[in-house]
Formats: structure tokens, sequence, C-alpha cells
């Protein structure tokens, strides 16, 4: 078996919010499971083989981060069939989007960030060459 990444865990302020924006993106995601208790609630969100796993807690003061530009996560990338429909999608709902990339022969992809300024990538590959998929000198 090679290893593969089952899940990343991330705080957020609000998670119908979050959900709303992940399966706006992608609506084959479905809640695989949560909880809630008096201070936090969670959920799993994703495939029968991966997922995000979403905590939402009390903020008392929100973080002012710039992404790639301090430390932590800068982004989480998700393939998907249809990277224009995805960003289509997600303008039509409102979300920011940082930029849509088609400059790479073998890929496109869009970058938006959702409403606590999490920064999410979703990758269309053009070919099922992972020679070329994986060409960064283009």
């Amino acid at each position: 078996m090679s290893s593969y990444v089952e899940h990343a865990n991330i705080t957020v302020t609000d998670l119908n919010r979050t959900i709303a924006f992940l399966q706006t993106a992608m609506p084959d995601f479905f809640v695989r499971g949560g909880g809630k208790d008096e201070l936090s609630a969670w959920c799993h969100i994703g495939s029968e083989t991966s997922y995000i796993a979403l905590e939402e807690e009390l903020i008392d003061k929100p973080v002012d981060r710039i992404s790639h530009s301090q430390l932590g996560v800068n982004h989480i990338g998700f393939v998907v069939e249809d990277a224009t429909r995805v960003a289509e999608n997600l303008k039509a709902a409102g979300f920011k989007q940082v930029s849509f990339d088609e400059s790479h022969p073998s890929r496109k992809r869009a970058y938006f960030y959702d409403t606590d300024g999490i920064q999410w990538e979703f990758i269309e590959y053009l070919t099922d060459d992972f020679g070329s998929r994986n060409d960064y000198v283009l």
C-alpha cells in the first residue's frame, strides 16, 4: 500500500458556512460524522476514503494571517473534475476567487477563500500522465 493523506484538521468559526463552501465546490462531499459539546462542534466532510476534519471553536480574537507570508497552512488542494465549473459555482455563491491558473498544459487550478479567509485550491488534471501532471518547469 502507498501512503496517502487521509485527512486534514482545521478550526473554523462556523461549521455550516464551511460545509456550504466545500459542498458548493464539491457536491459529492458529504458529512461522514460529527458532534458537539458546550465548547465546540466538529464534523468530518469528504468521501469514503479522505476528508477534512472541521472543528468549530469559540474564538475570542480572530487571527490576522497572510497566506504564503506567515507560518501555517497556505492552502488545501483538492482534485476536481472541472475546475472552471467549481470556480463558477463558488463565485456565484459569493466566495472570493484568489486566482485561476490555466498556464500549465496539464492542469487548471482555481484558488478561493472561504468565509474564514482560509485558502483552498481546486485542481483539474487534463491528462492521466503523471510525468506531465507533475512537471514544474513549464
